[in-house]
């Protein structure tokens, strides 16, 4: 199952790399700009975004939410537990950081299972018991595992880019519509089009890698229960009072949407329905197959 997820989110991240290209070089085409000149700028814009992304990414989204990064001696429990489990995962143990915000929710970050962190807010250690605290962090733990982490990121940074280049054209391209006519309008049309393929591209690679952090996570706590009450509880909390600060281009990132107030279509929601991961993990717990 692990393989058939990352052979399928490499396939999806090539689809995503794939527009990016397009839509560079609708965007040449709008502007009045060789299209080799646009895709070379591309694939620059690619590499350095992915330089950025790879050594800089943790530290910001940890600064986003005031994370702090806790000592053995802060959280023994915590600590206890994330060093238990990361051994059962065969990694080296992540570092441990408490999010100030009351709304329970956690996530990972890292650029690799070396320099990885896992996270929790204030409001989860309040909700949750051990046994469900010990199943999200196994989540977690998955997730540096897989390097989800980087791999949801780079997908967001790809999508921002497709999407800030299709402003950009459409606002910039105005005199190539009058010249051009009807083509220019079928290159806008495109796009336009292109953003929500890839709006589209990156929410499935975030619902299939949560679906492998829930089994990961259920194998390495062997609390598949635990986990499923967790993931009740953490959306019964999303959906009654919503994180009020962050960013929602960082929603894939958490256990659950925290800003899940508003009810979205299954199609644009960044996690599977929380009631089918449940099902899933009651059904491992009765298989024993974790």
């Amino acid at each position: 199952m692990i393989m058939g997820g990352n052979a399928r989110t490499a396939l999806l991240m090539g689809v995503l790399t794939g527009l990016m290209l397009l839509v560079g070089s609708v965007a040449g085409y709008l502007l009045g700009i060789p299209i080799t000149y646009t895709i070379g700028i591309f694939l620059v814009m690619s590499m350095l975004m992915n330089l950025a992304i790879y050594w800089y990414a943790d530290k910001w989204v940890l600064k986003l939410y005031h994370a702090k990064i806790v000592s053995e001696t802060e959280q023994p429990k915590l600590h206890e537990m994330v060093s238990r489990l990361a051994s059962n995962a065969r990694l080296p143990k992540p570092d441990v950081a408490i999010i100030p915000i009351e709304t329970p929710n956690a996530f990972a970050t890292g650029r690799s299972p070396s320099h990885s962190v896992v996270a929790v807010t204030q409001g989860a250690m309040n909700l949750l018991d051990d046994e469900e605290l010990e199943g999200v962090l196994g989540h977690e733990i998955t997730h540096v595992k897989n390097r989800d982490m980087l791999i949801g990121t780079m997908a967001a940074m790809i999508g921002a880019v497709i999407t800030y280049v299709t402003y950009f054209s459409i606002f910039s391209g105005g005199q190539r519509d009058r010249e051009g006519g009807g083509t220019a309008i079928l290159a806008i049309l495109a796009i336009i089009l292109i953003p929500f393929c890839a709006m589209l591209v990156r929410l499935a690679i975030s619902r299939g890698r949560e679906y492998g952090a829930d089994e990961g996570g259920a194998n390495i706590s062997h609390k598949p229960l635990g986990l499923a009450t967790a993931l009740r509880k953490l959306q019964s909390a999303a959906q009654n009072k919503p994180m009020r600060q962050g960013n929602p281009s960082t929603a894939h990132m958490f256990i659950v949407n925290p800003f899940a107030g508003v009810r979205l279509s299954s199609l644009f929601s960044t996690h599977p329905p929380t009631e089918e991961r449940i099902k899933r993990l009651e059904g491992l717990a009765k298989t024993g197959g974790f």
